[in-house]
């Protein structure tokens, strides 16, 4: 193929000593000339390329059929009002209904495909006030992480004068008198570089109905920590406020908390050591409940009576088991906890005091969200899916145990003609790690399946059973989807994921490249038939992958991925993950990110597996000039027939709030650009 020239520059940067070409630097700014025009040029070689495969069209007919349901979410209740999301099947963005009792008939709240023509601004938050009457809303544009806030009055669909700017990373919170929220923003950025430039110094702040945002009350900062964030929330019974301190992505935190039934109370540093992960779920008086990982990685439930704080008086009230505690809450007055047993959903029930109650019927190996509510509620609701499951709520009664089947989708295909089974295989260093195998009924161990072998690997992300449209099309075609559950993640507590990070990054991607190994070993799959992808971090896996091991890969699909992991923390967010990945400021964190950045280890003359990079002009998390360098830079050393191409989405981001429409079309140009370089024939 012919590739757009890509200019280099004579960039070279000096870390601790190693001289380090960057030729393409310029490819950093994403709004220069010269890049719009290499960004055109790209999507030329690239749409010219997948509008070819006779194939598309017929994919991209089938996914739209078979997207083409209800999707609903959970109902949940404030005040006096029930509000769910729900999608007619191809809508752009779901629509949020409220009604007054579960048979009434529901009534349009907010649409936000009627906020734009291509359905590119998404709802990025919500928040209803105590009484159920105020809706405190959040809007992304195009993808950006940025958001504006503004108030609607529930009864009348109406909006308020209420529009708060430069938020990003944070909700709100209403306080008990319905009369405002906490929420954290960021000081104004130049208008021009927003989407670039880095975000230190959030600030907590109240804002009171009907006030402009200039007249907020600033409630938390720390002009000496840059980096520290704050989330605000307020108890059920608004007592108090939590503020929970977080660094980067790291998931150690603070707790803060204010007692906000006196109006002259300071902030109180309850937890000021950045030791464990501490997340708050309710409180009886003065004793706060957490769930924690200090001294259990797998997690557990403590007591901290804010009267008597020290750590010596702290009381377990759930200790830590061999199942991977994830979150709790309180109903009908028991805690309700969500575990992960090797990835997969179990939930149990406890008295207070921490005696085991039941556990909670699933409908199978899944997933398993929702059971929110009110600490006196008796009833909640839960969602369960797995590969072959579409997301189905039930009604749970928290006094009987039972459950009600409430909202089940219907979609155009048989589950019954597909499997899941779960295998264990060995990585490098002998560690067990789990995989998820779907496909359909009876097909052939003959190595000749195509295979799409999927993961994450980072941040304490984990990777559980969920339906797909865009898989099932891709099983339907013959293919085989496999998803390990790698290390970086937090499928197995704490140590699972320190196990991937930082001077242990290699692992997640030996454990990847393991799970390839065992498919093409037992038969699934041969390497020109196997296609690796990920998105984010998961796209680095891929870059990373498929640079160290070229031969073992017939097509690679890497997302918004981290690639060059020398500069990453100089753009918005990027400094956030440096808990994750370490830093080239530093010089032996510098070794063992040069050693792997994707970006770094492409190698001249090299015939790399096909590729097909995705990212978004507007993707302001993993800002887009990582997927240009790499991708130019893939051009420039690649040898070989194989298409190494890279599509460029416009007005869109990271990939939060992107319309169904963008979807369809992405998942097609991916699945047909497989069918064409994995030489698919059925």
């Amino acid at each position: 193929m012919s590739y757009p020239l890509t200019r280099k520059s004579d960039q070279v940067d000096n870390y601790h000593g190693t001289l380090v070409t960057d030729p393409y630097r310029w490819l950093e700014n994403p709004d220069s000339e010269e890049t719009r025009s290499w960004i055109e040029a790209q999507n030329k070689v690239t749409f010219d390329y997948l509008n070819e495969i006779s194939v598309r069209k017929q994919i991209k007919q089938r996914l739209t059929k078979l997207w083409d349901y209800e999707k609903y979410g959970i109902p949940f209740k404030e005040g006096n009002n029930y509000f769910y999301f729900k999608n007619d099947g191809l809508q752009n963005q779901s629509v949020l209904y409220t009604l007054k009792t579960l048979d009434a008939e529901p009534r349009l709240l907010l649409d936000p495909n009627k906020l734009s023509d291509d359905g590119t601004i998404a709802l990025s938050g919500l928040a209803i006030s105590d009484n159920g009457k105020l809706l405190a809303y959040g809007l992304s544009t195009s993808g950006s992480d940025w958001q504006e806030w503004k108030v609607r009055d529930v009864e009348t669909g109406e909006d308020l004068q209420d529009h708060l700017k430069w938020i990003k990373f944070s909700g709100a919170s209403w306080t008990h008198d319905n009369q405002g929220f906490f929420y954290s923003r960021y000081d104004e950025p130049n208008e021009k570089t927003k989407l670039e430039d880095v975000n230190y110094y959030q600030k907590l702040y109240y804002h009171q109905l009907g006030n402009p945002q200039s007249e907020d009350i600033l409630i938390y900062h720390r002009h000496d920590q840059k980096e520290w964030g704050f989330s605000g929330d307020v108890t059920e019974d608004g007592s108090y406020l939590i503020i929970s301190v977080w660094l980067g992505t790291d998931a150690k935190n603070l707790v803060f908390y204010k007692d906000l039934t006196n109006p002259h109370a300071k902030v109180i540093e309850l937890i000021n050591q950045f030791e464990a992960n501490y997340s708050f779920i309710d409180h009886d008086d003065s004793v706060f409940y957490f769930r924690t990982d200090l001294n259990a990685p797998r997690g557990k439930l403590i007591a901290i009576d804010t009267k008597n704080p020290a750590q010596a008086n702290w009381q377990e009230i759930i200790p830590q088991s061999t199942s991977t505690l994830e979150s709790a809450n309180i109903l009908n007055n028991q805690f309700v906890v969500d575990y992960l047993q090797d990835a997969h959903s179990q939930i149990k029930i406890f008295d207070l005091n921490g005696a085991l109650i039941r556990e909670v019927e699933l409908p199978g190996l899944g997933s398993a969200g929702g059971f929110g509510g009110k600490r006196d509620d008796i009833e909640t609701f839960y969602s369960f899916t797995s590969f072959t499951i579409p997301g189905t709520i039930y009604r749970y009664n928290m006094v009987t145990g039972k459950s009600e089947l409430f909202r089940q989708p219907q979609v155009d295909f048989n589950p019954d003609d597909y499997e899941t089974k779960q295998v264990f295989y060995g990585s490098k260093d002998g560690t067990q790690v789990p995989m998820f195998i779907t496909h359909k009924k009876g097909i052939e161990l003959d190595g000749n399946n195509p295979t799409y072998l999927y993961a994450y690997g980072g941040f304490n992300a984990s990777m559980t059973p969920g339906f797909s449209v865009s898989m099932l099309v891709w099983m339907e075609m013959g293919g085989v989807y496999a998803m390990p559950n790698i290390r970086g993640g937090g499928e197995y507590g704490e140590e699972w994921h320190q196990g991937g990070m930082k001077e242990k990054k290699q692992n997640v991607f030996d454990d990847f490249i393991a799970a390839a190994e065992w498919l093409i070993t037992n038969k699934y799959t041969q390497p020109k038939k196997l296609a690796i992808a990920g998105g984010s971090n998961g796209g680095l896996l891929v870059g990373a992958c498929m640079t160290q091991r070229p031969d073992l890969f017939g097509a690679a699909l890497p997302a918004v991925g981290v690639m060059d992991m020398l500069r990453f923390h100089k753009f918005t967010i990027g400094w956030a993950w440096v808990p994750e990945y370490g830093s080239a400021d530093n010089p032996e964190e510098f070794q063992t990110l040069y050693a792997y950045s994707p970006l770094h280890n492409l190698k001249p003359e090299t015939a790399y597996p096909a590729t097909l990079i995705t990212t978004a002009d507007h993707d302001d998390r993993v800002v887009p000039a990582h997927s240009f360098k790499f991708a130019a830079a893939l051009q420039a050393n690649h040898v070989g027939d194989a298409p190494v191409l890279i599509r460029i989405e416009t007005k869109a981001g990271h990939g939060a709030g992107k319309p169904t429409a963008k979807i369809i079309e992405e998942a097609a140009d991916k699945w047909a650009f497989l069918v064409s370089t994995l030489n698919i024939t059925s």
